[in-house]
C-alpha cells in the first residue's frame, strides 16, 4: 500500500472533498459572473464591429492622407494595450494573451498599457516600460474609463510618442473557445475588401485635422470597451472551464483513494484473521 494507512488514506479523501467543494463553490461564481459578462458582450459586439467597419470606410474613401492618424512614422515606440485577469485560476487565459503580446512585440521598441493585475504585475516584473498603471483592475474599467484612455492614447500619438497603437485582447468564441487576439489600431490602416465597392473621396469640414480629432478618440473609446467585455467574458469562461476540470479531476482522485482505502481495511481484516488464526492454532 505504498505505506499509507487507511487512517492517512482517509485524511487525504477528506481534502479532497474539501478542494472539491472550493473548485465546485468557484465553477458556479464564475458560471453567474460569465452570464452577465457575455450579455455585455452581446450586446456591445455590434457597435465593436460597426464602428470598426465605418472607420475602415472612411480611412478607404479618404484619398487625402495628411491626418497624423493615417500617417506612417519611422520614429517613436509602439504601443501595446494589453488587457488580461485580475485573478488566475483561470487556465491558460492570462499565459495566452501576455504570449501573444510579446510574439507582437519582437523586435520593436516597445511600451505597454496594461489593463488587469495580471498583465500589470507581468510587465513590472520585467521590466517593460509602461505608458501608465492606473487601469491595474479589469473589473473596475467602465466605458468612461475606457473614453479616457482613448484621449489618453490619442494624445500620445499625436504628439509622436508612438508611432503606432495596439491592443492586444481575448475574443470570445464560445463558453469553450477563447482565442488571444491582436489588433491595430493607429495609424489607420484601410483593409480592402472587393465585395464592397468604395464610396466617393470624402471631403472633411472644416479640414480632416479636425474631423480625425474629434472621431478618433470615441473609435478608440468604442473598440477598448467592446476588448474589455470580450475579455471579461473570456476570462469567466477560462476560469469556468478550469474549475469544472478541477472539480472533475478531485473527484477521480476520490475514486481512487476510496478504492485503495476499501484495500487498505481488506488488507488489515485479512491480516487479523490470519493472527487470529494462527493464534487458535498454538
Amino acid at each position: 500500500m505504498a505505506g499509507l494507512s487507511s487512517k492517512n488514506i482517509k485524511t487525504r479523501i477528506q481534502s479532497m472533498e474539501s478542494t472539491k467543494q472550493i473548485t465546485r463553490a468557484m465553477e458556479m461564481v464564475a458560471a453567474a459572473k460569465l452570464r452577465q459578462a457575455q450579455n455585455q458582450a452581446v450586446s456591445s459586439r455590434p457597435y465593436f464591429e460597426i464602428l470598426y467597419g465605418t472607420i475602415n470606410e472612411i480611412a478607404r474613401s479618404t484619398r487625402d492622407r495628411s491626418s497624423p492618424y493615417m500617417r506612417k512614422r519611422q520614429n517613436g515606440s509602439v504601443l501595446f494595450v494589453v488587457i488580461a485577469g485580475d485573478r488566475g485560476l483561470a487556465g491558460g487565459y492570462n499565459n495566452n494573451v501576455i504570449k501573444l503580446c510579446l510574439q507582437q512585440m519582437d523586435g520593436k521598441r516597445a511600451a505597454v498599457l496594461p489593463v488587469g493585475r495580471k498583465a500589470l504585475d507581468f510587465f513590472r516584473s520585467h521590466g517593460i516600460p509602461r505608458h501608465t498603471e492606473f487601469y491595474s483592475d479589469v473589473s473596475e474599467v467602465g466605458v468612461s474609463e475606457c473614453f479616457t484612455m482613448a484621449k489618453d492614447i490619442t494624445k500620445a500619438f499625436g504628439t509622436g510618442i508612438y508611432s503606432e497603437v495596439h491592443i492586444v485582447y481575448t475574443h470570445f468564441a464560445s463558453v469553450l473557445s477563447q482565442s488571444p487576439t491582436a489588433l491595430k489600431l493607429l495609424p489607420l490602416e484601410p483593409v480592402e475588401d472587393p465585395l464592397t465597392p468604395i464610396r466617393v473621396d470624402t471631403v472633411y469640414e472644416p479640414s480632416i485635422e479636425e474631423v480625425f480629432s474629434a472621431i478618433i478618440p470615441e473609435y478608440l473609446g468604442g473598440i477598448l470597451y467592446g476588448a474589455i467585455c470580450e475579455s471579461r467574458c473570456s476570462e469567466h469562461a477560462a476560469r469556468r472551464t478550469a474549475m469544472d476540470s478541477a472539480t472533475q479531476n478531485a473527484e477521480d482522485m476520490i475514486s481512487h483513494l476510496k478504492l485503495k482505502y476499501n484495500r487498505a481495511r481488506q488488507w488489515a481484516i485479512t491480516q487479523e484473521i490470519t493472527e487470529i488464526v494462527a493464534g487458535s492454532n498454538t
